[in-house]
């Protein structure tokens, strides 16, 4: 009876697939976590062989690792520098919360129909936890988390993966608007208005005040950017 397993080439190619797949992973994860972080910043150059030095891994899945964060838009092909970290003008940055504002607002609008008593009572415990919140970073995380719950609440496929998308882009910003005097409270402020508003059942409201929320981030991260130029 012929064997059914693998020959020893074939699980031995496994194997090694296996392996770059989660090297790939390890270099994304460590590459994105950098960016985030702003070790990398915009403008950085990402030489392949430098970051399989750094990183102590073979250069196929840095290779990956980088085409996957070119994908999302994380690093950008410069024809003078190769491969950099993404830098957004003020103007691509109008245009990231220009879209923002438009997602949020539907999703907000989405989940006033079709979020569940239980989905919008998570939404609730959320906001009072940014209440508690003592630095501007926890302040920040939870708001990430609230959005993004929203989001699920919606109930909409393709919402939830446009958001994705503008998510990733919004790393390459740096640090937290949250940081700015009075933002953690007019923050906390405006997203009690738009769980208000879908507890209330209201997708007018609800839109109004979370499109309200994104556009005054926007104003001051435009402000922050602008400051840092004059510097």
């Amino acid at each position: 009876m012929e064997s059914v397993l693998p020959k020893r080439n074939e699980t031995t190619t496994a194997l090694n697939n296996s392996r770059s797949v989660s090297r790939a992973e390890f270099v994304y994860s460590r590459l994105r976590e950098e960016i985030s972080q702003q070790s990398l910043r915009p403008g950085d150059r990402l030489r392949e062989v430098e970051v399989s030095d750094r990183l102590e891994v073979s250069r196929t899945p840095v290779r990956e690792a980088l085409k996957r964060l070119e994908a999302e838009g994380l690093i950008e092909t410069n024809s003078a520098r190769g491969l950099c970290v993404t830098t957004l003008s003020p103007a691509r940055v109008m245009e990231l919360y220009a879209m923002r504002e438009l997602l949020a607002g539907a999703a907000a609008r989405f989940a006033a129909t079709q979020a569940s008593a239980f989905e919008v009572q998570s939404m609730q415990h959320m906001v009072e936890r940014m209440a508690l919140a003592q630095t501007a970073e926890e302040a920040a995380e939870g708001n990430r988390r609230l959005h993004m719950a929203i989001v699920d609440a919606a109930h909409n496929a393709y919402l939830t993966s446009a958001f994705n998308v503008l998510s990733n882009a919004l790393i390459l910003l740096g640090k937290t608007t949250y940081l700015e005097p009075g933002r953690m409270q007019s923050g906390l402020e405006e997203n009690r208005a738009i769980v208000d508003a879908i507890a209330s059942h209201d997708p007018a409201a609800a839109e109004k005040a979370a499109r309200e929320h994104i556009y005054n981030a926007g104003q001051v991260r435009l402000q922050i950017m602008f400051a840092t130029q004059l510097k």
